[in-house]
C-alpha cells in the first residue's frame, strides 16, 4: 500500500451570494463547504513539530473566504471551480475533491450541492 495523505475541511460555512430566486423559490440560509486536499505524506508524517514541516491551510482559508464574498455568483459550478484554482495555487496539493451544498435544498429541507474531484493533470494545467 503507498502512503497517502490528506487535509481535510468539514462543514465550513461560508459567506456566499449564490443564486437567483424567484418568490416561491427556496432560498438558501447557509452555504456549507468540504474540501479534501491530496498531499504528500512526508507532510503529515514529520520527524519533528513545526509549520515549516507541513502545509499551512491558513492562506487557503483566507482566500476562499475572499473568494466567497468576492461577487454575486449565478451558479455553485463558478465559486467550485474559483476555489480549485485557489487549491492548485498550493504546490503541495496533489489532488483535491471540493463540495459545496446549500442549506435548505427544496421545501425547506435538505441540501443541494456540487461536488468537484480533480487530479494531478488537471491541477498542474491550472498552474
Amino acid at each position: 500500500m503507498k502512503n497517502q495523505a490528506c487535509i481535510e475541511i468539514r462543514d465550513m460555512e461560508i459567506d456566499a451570494d449564490i443564486g437567483t430566486y424567484g418568490s416561491n423559490d427556496t432560498v438558501p440560509d447557509k452555504h456549507l463547504l468540504d474540501i479534501t486536499l491530496q498531499i504528500g505524506s512526508q507532510k503529515v508524517l514529520i520527524a519533528e513539530d513545526g509549520m515549516a514541516y507541513v502545509v499551512d491551510y491558513d492562506p487557503l482559508i483566507a482566500e476562499i473566504d475572499r473568494l466567497a464574498g468576492d461577487c454575486h455568483y449565478e451558479t455553485q459550478e463558478r465559486l467550485v471551480t474559483r476555489i480549485v484554482k485557489a487549491c492548485a495555487a498550493c504546490a503541495e496539493v496533489d489532488a483535491v475533491e471540493v463540495y459545496l451544498r446549500k442549506f435548505p435544498g427544496h421545501n425547506g429541507s435538505g441540501s443541494l450541492g456540487v461536488r468537484l474531484s480533480v487530479d494531478a493533470t488537471t491541477l498542474a494545467g491550472m498552474r
